[in-house]
């Protein structure tokens, strides 16, 4: 599986290079990505990320449609010019609710039904991963924040099931989230200012 991680780990890498560019283009790796992961995260038995990858390709399209509709909407020639947005404040209580509550349901579903050695970790960064992909669908700037704490956390349980590849990957990501998080609040920045 070594080289199904290691494409794995390029694909993502380009991935977060469209994603702190805010391209439309990140779709097309977003789909790749967890279609080679599935294998990967399967033979680590880490079956939390393992369906976290089936979710991040039904996202992906989800996402997809997202910024093309945006883009349809917005009149403007280049799809990777549509609006970044703060995520409106009473969304807030609702993204805290679903995380807590998929957490709990992930982890205790990974630590009675399958032979998980790592039930709640998992179920954290799959909570949080799923909350942060929603939230790049509807392009608000703050899923980056979110990203930045379930990079460092999935670094830490990579590195701890000894896959080493990936575990760099994800620190990487962690860095990458904090300059995106800047870019985007600068590209948001941007656009407020040209309307």
């Amino acid at each position: 599986m070594n080289w199904l991680e290691i494409v794995g780990t390029i694909i993502g890498i380009i991935y977060l290079y469209l994603e702190y560019r805010a391209s439309v283009w990140l779709w097309v790796a977003s789909i790749a990505m967890p279609a080679i992961y599935l294998f990967v995260y399967y033979d680590a038995g880490l079956y939390a990320d393992f369906g976290i990858s089936i979710y991040y390709l039904i996202a992906s399209v989800y996402g997809l449609c997202c910024w093309l509709k945006k883009h349809e909407a917005s009149g403007n020639e280049n799809p990777d010019d549509t609006k970044i947005i703060h995520t409106p404040p009473h969304t807030y209580v609702r993204l805290l609710a679903a995380a807590i509550t998929l957490f709990i349901v992930i982890g205790y579903i990974l630590r009675e039904f399958t032979d998980s050695t790592v039930p709640w970790a998992d179920g954290f960064t799959t909570a949080l991963s799923i909350v942060a992909m929603w939230m790049l669908a509807k392009k608000y700037v703050e899923q980056w924040l979110v990203w930045i704490v379930a990079d460092i956390a999935c670094s830490a349980l990579y590195a701890y099931k000894e896959l080493w590849f990936t575990s760099v990957l994800y620190a990487a990501y962690a860095v990458i989230a904090v300059l995106g998080y800047r870019k985007w609040k600068k590209l948001m920045t941007n656009n407020i200012q040209q309307t």
